[in-house]
């Protein structure tokens, strides 16, 4: 409710302020000591945009980097210690600290929204840096192009062009997150259970139920990979508990509900591989590292799946997917059948040979 709220209102306050507003003038970009990053929305966004951040450490290493993420989100700062500060917009407190603070550069990484580039249209900093993707252009003085069939993390990268960074993004497959030291301990003792078993991380979770995968079939996945010598440890919010325990009944460890998002990735940090549909913990997964099989239907797989030789991307590449624009998924008038068009066996098929090449 609170996000169809909050859509409605950028889809008329949003668009009528961003006319009244008025254009930004070009500005030129001198020296760079403080920048306000501004990253609303889920989890998985926040995890691909780390690429970006620390590309801008490396460029200006002396720069103050301060985040302005929303409660959701935030924790996966604590993955990236180039950021120097982060707030929540969501808390009135630090709202006001980002609006009444003092920056060279403000960057706003949301894509379709207008209401973040509203935010740093008032924000003080001479630069302003967004996409360009609709009335939103007129809020930045530097309005950046936005493709929809462009791997995410490239698309952020994208606005460091204005700041002299022609970024290229590390090799695929490497590490660009940073688990705290607290977390990973943490981790050792949830899965102490397991002794030195290697295992596999399964999420069926999702933001949306036509991303979600068939419960039965997780169980099956899980069950054959029990049986073929992993261990199967599934993670996910509470909500996603009742599904975990379907899911480990011929064996695993069900530590859903059970973990920060903090936790949840030193978990994974200290997995084989992980198993999940288009979802933060699966970017998460990437972005340590990690071999995964994913799960796409209605996400678009060129904008959002995992690349490089680690990853393996199922779908069922129906007409009507992807259906997914801007991070909206319309309600599905084919009970989510792109999802379960994808079998058991493809994903046990995937699984066992990332297993075998990098397990």
């Amino acid at each position: 409710m609170q996000i169809a709220l909050i859509k409605t209102a950028d889809n008329y306050l949003g668009r009528y302020l961003s006319i009244v507003l008025g254009s930004q003038a070009h500005r030129h970009i001198g020296d760079i000591s403080s920048i306000l990053i501004i990253r609303p929305g889920g989890i998985g966004d926040a995890v691909l945009l780390a690429h970006s951040i620390n590309s801008i450490k490396k460029s200006y290493p002396n720069s103050h980097i301060t985040i302005l993420a929303e409660r959701r989100n935030c924790e996966v700062f604590s993955f990236v210690p180039q950021a120097d500060k982060i707030l929540c917009y969501d808390r009135p407190k630090e709202f006001a600290e980002a609006l009444l603070g003092k920056f060279d550069v403000v960057i706003d990484t949301e894509q379709w929204y207008r209401l973040s580039a509203i935010v740093a249209r008032f924000v003080r900093a001479p630069v302003k840096i967004g996409f360009n993707t609709n009335e939103r252009r007129r809020m930045f003085n530097h309005p950046i192009p936005y493709f929809q069939d462009e791997y995410e993390a490239i698309s952020f990268s994208s606005l460091l062009t204005p700041l002299g960074i022609d970024q290229e993004l590390r090799k695929k497959g490497e590490s660009f997150l940073i688990i705290p030291a607290s977390a990973s301990e943490k981790a050792v003792c949830l899965t102490e259970p397991l002794g030195d078993m290697p295992f596999v991380v399964i999420f069926p979770g999702a933001s949306i139920s036509e991303k979600r995968w068939i419960t039965a079939e997780f169980g099956l996945v899980a069950k054959q990979l029990v049986e073929g010598g992993y261990q199967v440890v599934v993670v996910g919010s509470y909500k996603d508990r009742a599904e975990s325990d379907l899911i480990c009944r011929a064996g695993g460890l069900n530590l859903a509900g059970l973990t920060t998002l903090t936790e949840t990735a030193a978990v994974i940090a200290r997995s084989r591989l992980v198993i999940s549909g288009d979802s933060g913990v699966l970017h998460i997964a990437v972005g340590l590292g990690i071999p995964t099989v994913s799960l796409f239907g209605p996400s678009n797989v060129a904008k959002w799946a995992p690349k490089g030789e680690k990853h393996v991307v199922l779908h069922s590449k129906l007409e009507c997917s992807p259906c997914s624009k801007f991070g909206t998924i319309p309600p599905c008038p084919n009970d989510a059948r792109c999802m379960k068009e994808i079998t058991a066996d493809q994903v046990l098929e995937a699984a066992v040979s990332l297993l075998q090449k990098f397990g």
